[in-house]
């Protein structure tokens, strides 16, 4: 009979495998070295996830942030621009910032033709984009296309959050943030 699953251990472990992703990188993973960092075998990894595909979705997922909730009450251009470089700073620091460079490497990796991991790429933009295109609907009804907009801001935050990280040239990529922000809005 197997060993029932620790799901505090499974817990930290998720923790773990996303802090080596930030530290280590995606390209080269490979299971006995990540085992090594977290403390455990890759056997281990194994039983609690199945695959090494599966262990980091479940550690993206667990790391998920309430998209909805960035994005509730706003209603005008300005209040949208100082929201998304409040989440800009806020996702380039700390643990926040752990994540979501892994999720970006992932991003990467789902580009690849037959990728494991474009289902859960797929789904990570659609969580973006859905609630920025009801906060865009909010913000002018007669907007032609919301959803077009937001995916321009979605897609372009997340090329200045690359940007800024290559880069360090944080005025230049808030005033890109602003920039960005108005013109997905007021262009008609």
């Amino acid at each position: 009979m197997p060993r029932p699953l620790d799901h505090a251990r499974r817990a930290q472990l998720l923790e773990g495998v996303i802090a080596y992703i930030a530290d280590h990188g995606l390209a080269e993973l490979s299971l006995r070295p990540l085992a090594d960092y977290l403390g455990t075998s890759s056997r281990m990894l194994i039983h609690y996830f199945g695959t090494k595909e599966a262990m980091l979705v479940a550690a993206l997922e667990s790391h998920r942030p309430d998209i909805g909730a960035m994005f509730t009450g706003i209603d005008d251009p300005a209040t949208l621009a100082a929201r998304l470089s409040h989440s800009f700073d806020r996702n380039t620091s700390g643990d926040s910032a752990v994540s979501l460079r892994a999720l970006l490497q992932v991003l990467g990796a789902a580009t690849v033709p037959g990728s494991p991991f474009r289902p859960y790429a797929t789904d990570a933009i659609q969580a973006l984009v859905v609630p920025m295109t009801e906060s865009l609907r909010r913000i002018d009804p007669s907007l032609p296309d919301p959803e077009a907009s937001a995916t321009l801001l979605v897609s372009g935050v997340r090329g200045l959050i690359m940007d800024w990280w290559i880069t360090g040239d944080t005025a230049r990529v808030e005033r890109a943030v602003t920039l960005l922000v108005n013109q997905a809005v007021a262009v008609r």
